[in-house]
């Protein structure tokens, strides 16, 4: 393919491209490419992708599972990120009563002042 005419069509191709970061689909490559991956990349990078013939822009329904997934896996992190933070201390009767004790008594310390 002639230079002028590839970047031709990936300028063609990208000013159809109306999102910043456009969702594409992988197609199956000689080269090891997976076919079904879905990606978010620039507008840009898209086109020349779509001119190589290495991806296709997806569909609605590719989109919505997309961000499903993506809404999904941060819902996920946040939870292993709060278990994280979580902290447990385990404390027995005795200390527990001599921590009641003390709060009562610093409570009514506060209080006379």
């Amino acid at each position: 393919m002639d230079v002028r005419q590839y970047y031709r069509k990936v300028r063609e191709i990208e000013a159809t491209v109306t999102e910043p970061y456009p969702l594409v689909v992988s197609l199956e490559t000689s080269d090891g490419g997976k076919a079904g991956k879905v990606s978010e990349v620039s507008r840009e990078l898209a086109a020349k992708m779509i001119v190589e013939a290495r991806v296709v822009l997806a569909g609605e329904e590719e989109k919505e599972l997309y961000f499903q997934q993506q809404a999904a896996r941060k819902k996920a992190a946040q939870q292993a990120e709060f278990a994280r933070r979580v902290q447990v201390a385990i404390v027995s009767d005795s200390d527990l009563q001599t921590q009641i004790a003390g709060q009562k008594s610093n409570h009514s310390l506060e209080i006379r002042k």
